[in-house]
């Protein structure tokens, strides 16, 4: 029979299990960062992605131990700004910008002063305001698909078919449209909660293993289009929805300024009376 201190023994490392797997998290951070200094990009770029998956796995232990704390949020927005926005920043700094001339490290600073924001944002966010989407791209998803272009380009598909892109404007580009995501109020789903007892959890369990059986055996090729599908689909929900608002709210006026001459020609007829006899 356990006693009470086994319990509190439990108890404890209950508690910093989401703190362990969060320092792990930035353990992997720094070693990309480590290694896009080394010139090895490729472990680097896969190192970020780790990290992802590490901070995925945190929240979700929290949640399930019930042991999630304000400083464990704190601590996980400080090392997600290394892992998915310092590290992402000196990769592609390391790869591209620092040849491109004396200035262009500025747009690596953008993108992290943009991942910062946005941490900072989602800290005061109240819980019922963050449970059905992410307001704003979540900054793994940023970090992870600016990091996965450097294996994309080792594919035999980008080398033959995309190779004589202008691919150092279009980083530039993406870096542009990433940090502009993670401020702004678009609207970006979450995946699907894993289960097997309804419909929702199954779909929620099929994504996730499609996701893990792609990676692990066309990660190179997969990741990278899949962070642009992801952003893009982000951007185009929310100028449809946008559209269809500004639809409904265009019928709604013409709808109301209908009836407002309606009755205006209503009372005017009411108003004027029997024809004078004089």
């Amino acid at each position: 029979m356990r006693g009470p201190s086994n319990r509190r023994d439990v108890r404890r490392v209950t508690v910093i299990a989401p703190s362990i797997v969060t320092l792990s998290n930035l353990f992997f951070g720094m070693w990309s960062i480590v290694l896009s200094m080394q010139g090895d990009y490729y472990r680097a770029s896969w190192w970020i992605v780790v990290a992802g998956v590490l901070d995925m796995l945190d929240g979700r232990i929290a949640r399930i131990s019930n042991t999630g704390t304000r400083f464990g949020a704190e601590l996980d927005s400080l090392v997600d700004l290394v892992s998915f926005g310092i590290a992402p920043a000196m990769l592609i700094a390391q790869q591209l910008l620092f040849s491109m001339g004396q200035f262009a490290w500025l747009f690596g600073y953008g993108f992290v002063v943009c991942i910062a924001l946005r941490l900072a944002r989602y800290n005061i966010q109240k819980p019922e305001e963050a449970s059905a989407s992410f307001t704003g791209l979540p900054s793994p998803a940023a970090g992870m698909t600016l990091a996965t272009y450097y294996p994309f380009t080792q594919t035999g598909f980008y080398q033959t078919q995309l190779s004589d892109l202008p691919w150092s404007q279009v980083i530039i580009f993406l870096m542009i449209i990433l940090s502009l995501a993670t401020v702004s109020n678009v609207s970006y789903a979450k995946l699907p909660v894993i289960g097997v007892k309804s419909l929702r959890g199954i779909l929620g369990l099929t994504t996730h293993l499609i996701i893990l059986a792609f990676g692990v055996w066309s990660r190179d090729i997969f990741f990278f289009p899949l962070g642009l599908a992801y952003v893009t689909y982000g951007l185009a929900r929310t100028a449809a929805v946008g559209f269809m608002e500004r639809s409904e709210d265009s019928d709604v006026d013409d709808e109301r300024t209908l009836r407002i001459h309606d009755s205006a020609s209503h009372d005017d007829r009411s108003g004027a009376g029997p024809p004078s006899s004089r």
